[in-house]
Protein backbone atom coordinates (compact mmCIF):
# COMPACT_ATOMS: atom_id res chain seq x y z
CA UNK A 1 0.00 0.00 0.00
CA UNK A 2 1.68 3.32 -1.19
CA UNK A 3 0.29 6.71 0.93
CA UNK A 4 -0.30 9.85 -0.80
CA UNK A 5 0.57 13.25 0.20
CA UNK A 6 -1.63 16.00 -0.19
CA UNK A 7 -1.31 19.74 0.31
CA UNK A 8 -1.54 21.96 3.35
CA UNK A 9 -5.39 21.82 4.54
CA UNK A 10 -5.83 26.00 4.00
CA UNK A 11 -6.83 28.09 6.62
CA UNK A 12 -9.86 28.57 8.26
CA UNK A 13 -11.62 32.03 8.05
CA UNK A 14 -13.74 34.01 10.32
CA UNK A 15 -17.83 33.12 8.90
CA UNK A 16 -19.81 32.50 7.09
CA UNK A 17 -21.37 30.72 10.28
CA UNK A 18 -21.57 33.89 12.08
CA UNK A 19 -25.32 34.31 11.44
CA UNK A 20 -25.96 30.25 13.09
CA UNK A 21 -23.26 30.25 15.75
CA UNK A 22 -23.30 34.11 17.31
CA UNK A 23 -26.72 35.33 16.45
CA UNK A 24 -28.80 36.84 19.21
CA UNK A 25 -31.14 38.12 17.20
CA UNK A 26 -32.59 41.49 17.63
CA UNK A 27 -32.21 41.60 21.74
CA UNK A 28 -28.49 41.78 20.47
CA UNK A 29 -28.46 44.29 19.12
CA UNK A 30 -29.50 46.24 22.13
CA UNK A 31 -27.31 47.10 24.93
CA UNK A 32 -29.95 49.37 26.61
CA UNK A 33 -33.91 48.76 26.43
CA UNK A 34 -35.62 50.65 24.20
CA UNK A 35 -36.84 53.97 25.16
CA UNK A 36 -34.19 54.38 27.94
CA UNK A 37 -33.38 58.34 28.81
CA UNK A 38 -30.65 59.55 26.87
CA UNK A 39 -30.50 56.45 24.76
CA UNK A 40 -29.41 56.65 20.77
CA UNK A 41 -28.19 54.42 17.80
CA UNK A 42 -25.08 53.83 16.41
CA UNK A 43 -25.20 52.58 13.15
CA UNK A 44 -22.27 51.79 10.43
CA UNK A 45 -20.95 49.83 7.63
CA UNK A 46 -17.96 47.60 7.67
CA UNK A 47 -16.33 48.20 4.17
CA UNK A 48 -13.64 45.94 1.99
CA UNK A 49 -10.61 47.51 0.30
CA UNK A 50 -12.80 48.20 -2.47
CA UNK A 51 -15.16 50.57 -0.33
CA UNK A 52 -17.81 47.93 -0.77
CA UNK A 53 -19.87 47.08 2.25
CA UNK A 54 -19.80 43.70 3.88
CA UNK A 55 -22.79 41.98 3.40
CA UNK A 56 -22.10 39.31 6.80
CA UNK A 57 -19.82 40.99 8.74
CA UNK A 58 -20.62 40.32 12.54
CA UNK A 59 -19.74 43.64 15.10
CA UNK A 60 -19.38 43.76 18.92
CA UNK A 61 -19.49 46.97 21.17
CA UNK A 62 -18.55 46.76 24.57
CA UNK A 63 -18.38 49.99 27.08
CA UNK A 64 -18.30 51.17 30.22
CA UNK A 65 -22.03 52.96 31.67
CA UNK A 66 -22.47 56.60 32.02
CA UNK A 67 -20.43 56.54 35.38
CA UNK A 68 -17.23 54.95 33.60
CA UNK A 69 -17.87 51.95 35.72
CA UNK A 70 -18.21 48.26 34.36
CA UNK A 71 -20.75 45.84 36.17
CA UNK A 72 -18.49 43.14 36.51
CA UNK A 73 -16.38 41.11 39.09
CA UNK A 74 -12.66 42.10 36.81
CA UNK A 75 -13.05 46.10 37.44
CA UNK A 76 -10.61 46.41 40.45
CA UNK A 77 -13.17 49.25 41.17
CA UNK A 78 -15.43 46.80 42.91
CA UNK A 79 -19.07 45.70 41.14
CA UNK A 80 -21.34 48.45 41.09
CA UNK A 81 -24.42 48.07 39.48
CA UNK A 82 -25.21 50.96 36.94
CA UNK A 83 -27.81 53.82 37.54
CA UNK A 84 -29.19 52.82 33.88
CA UNK A 85 -31.98 50.26 34.73
CA UNK A 86 -31.46 46.95 31.76
CA UNK A 87 -27.35 48.61 30.45
CA UNK A 88 -25.76 45.14 29.53
CA UNK A 89 -22.87 47.06 28.32
CA UNK A 90 -22.13 44.64 25.51
CA UNK A 91 -23.96 43.61 22.29
CA UNK A 92 -23.51 42.37 18.84
CA UNK A 93 -25.14 43.20 15.30
CA UNK A 94 -24.72 42.05 11.89
CA UNK A 95 -24.61 43.39 8.20
CA UNK A 96 -26.88 41.80 7.28
CA UNK A 97 -29.95 44.01 6.34
CA UNK A 98 -30.86 45.44 2.69
CA UNK A 99 -28.15 48.38 3.33
CA UNK A 100 -25.74 46.29 4.32
CA UNK A 101 -25.23 48.17 8.21
CA UNK A 102 -25.33 47.11 11.55
CA UNK A 103 -26.54 48.80 14.37
CA UNK A 104 -26.57 49.51 18.37
CA UNK A 105 -28.83 50.84 20.40
CA UNK A 106 -27.20 52.12 23.97
CA UNK A 107 -26.48 55.14 26.07
CA UNK A 108 -22.86 57.41 26.15
CA UNK A 109 -20.34 55.59 28.13
CA UNK A 110 -18.76 58.01 31.01
CA UNK A 111 -14.47 58.42 31.17
CA UNK A 112 -12.34 55.41 32.11
CA UNK A 113 -9.08 55.82 34.45
CA UNK A 114 -6.23 55.47 31.75
CA UNK A 115 -3.83 52.67 33.43
CA UNK A 116 -5.28 51.18 35.85
CA UNK A 117 -8.70 50.86 36.63
CA UNK A 118 -8.40 51.33 40.43
CA UNK A 119 -6.59 54.75 40.01
CA UNK A 120 -9.38 57.38 39.56
CA UNK A 121 -7.18 60.06 40.66
CA UNK A 122 -4.93 59.82 37.24
CA UNK A 123 -5.39 60.82 33.73
CA UNK A 124 -8.51 60.09 31.98
CA UNK A 125 -9.28 58.32 28.84
CA UNK A 126 -12.05 59.89 26.80
CA UNK A 127 -15.26 57.92 26.71
CA UNK A 128 -15.03 55.86 23.63
CA UNK A 129 -16.80 52.22 22.92
CA UNK A 130 -15.33 49.35 22.13
CA UNK A 131 -15.75 47.30 19.03
CA UNK A 132 -14.41 43.78 17.50
CA UNK A 133 -15.28 42.83 14.17
CA UNK A 134 -15.86 39.47 12.69
CA UNK A 135 -15.85 39.26 8.98
CA UNK A 136 -15.50 36.28 6.33
CA UNK A 137 -12.15 35.58 4.80
CA UNK A 138 -10.35 37.23 8.19
CA UNK A 139 -8.20 34.98 9.91
CA UNK A 140 -8.81 36.55 12.79
CA UNK A 141 -11.11 39.27 14.91
CA UNK A 142 -10.09 43.12 14.20
CA UNK A 143 -10.58 45.20 17.44
CA UNK A 144 -10.78 49.39 17.20
CA UNK A 145 -12.56 51.72 19.60
CA UNK A 146 -15.46 54.10 18.69
CA UNK A 147 -15.17 58.23 20.16
CA UNK A 148 -17.47 60.75 20.26
CA UNK A 149 -17.37 63.85 18.37
CA UNK A 150 -16.61 67.12 20.20
CA UNK A 151 -15.44 65.57 23.01
CA UNK A 152 -12.89 67.55 25.00
CA UNK A 153 -10.93 64.67 26.68
CA UNK A 154 -10.34 63.45 22.90
CA UNK A 155 -7.36 66.26 23.31
CA UNK A 156 -5.75 64.27 26.08
CA UNK A 157 -6.86 60.56 25.54
CA UNK A 158 -3.29 58.50 25.56
CA UNK A 159 -4.52 55.71 23.31
CA UNK A 160 -5.39 58.26 20.95
CA UNK A 161 -2.09 60.02 21.12
CA UNK A 162 -0.38 57.27 20.32
CA UNK A 163 -2.33 57.07 16.66
CA UNK A 164 -0.82 59.49 14.14
CA UNK A 165 -2.88 62.52 14.24
CA UNK A 166 -4.00 62.11 9.94
CA UNK A 167 -6.06 58.92 10.76
CA UNK A 168 -7.27 59.60 14.87
CA UNK A 169 -10.28 60.66 12.50
CA UNK A 170 -11.03 57.14 11.38
CA UNK A 171 -11.99 56.19 15.38
CA UNK A 172 -14.24 59.41 15.55
CA UNK A 173 -18.25 58.63 15.08
CA UNK A 174 -20.22 61.00 13.16
CA UNK A 175 -23.22 63.09 14.42
CA UNK A 176 -26.07 61.35 12.31
CA UNK A 177 -28.77 64.37 12.06
CA UNK A 178 -31.17 61.65 14.43
CA UNK A 179 -29.68 62.24 17.81
CA UNK A 180 -27.23 59.04 17.05
CA UNK A 181 -23.98 58.53 15.64
CA UNK A 182 -22.79 56.98 12.37
CA UNK A 183 -19.43 54.70 12.17
CA UNK A 184 -18.35 53.14 9.45
CA UNK A 185 -15.49 51.00 9.21
CA UNK A 186 -13.12 50.09 6.44
CA UNK A 187 -11.22 46.76 6.95
CA UNK A 188 -8.22 48.04 4.71
CA UNK A 189 -7.52 50.68 1.58
CA UNK A 190 -8.00 54.25 1.64
CA UNK A 191 -9.07 55.66 5.31
CA UNK A 192 -8.37 52.03 6.89
CA UNK A 193 -9.85 52.58 10.18
CA UNK A 194 -6.56 52.21 13.12
CA UNK A 195 -7.11 48.75 14.54
CA UNK A 196 -5.06 47.69 17.69
CA UNK A 197 -3.47 44.72 18.80
CA UNK A 198 -5.15 42.79 21.57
Amino acid sequence: MTSERHGLTPSATVGPYLSIGLDWGDDGRLLVPEGTDGSFWVRGQVLGGDGEAIEDALIEFWQADPQGHFDHPDDPRGVRATAVEGFRGFGRSHTVDPDRRYKILTVRPGPLPAGELDDEDGPLEAPHINVTVFARGMLIHTVTRMYFPGEPLNATDPVLATVPEERRDTLVAREDGEGGYAFDIRLQGNRETVFFQT
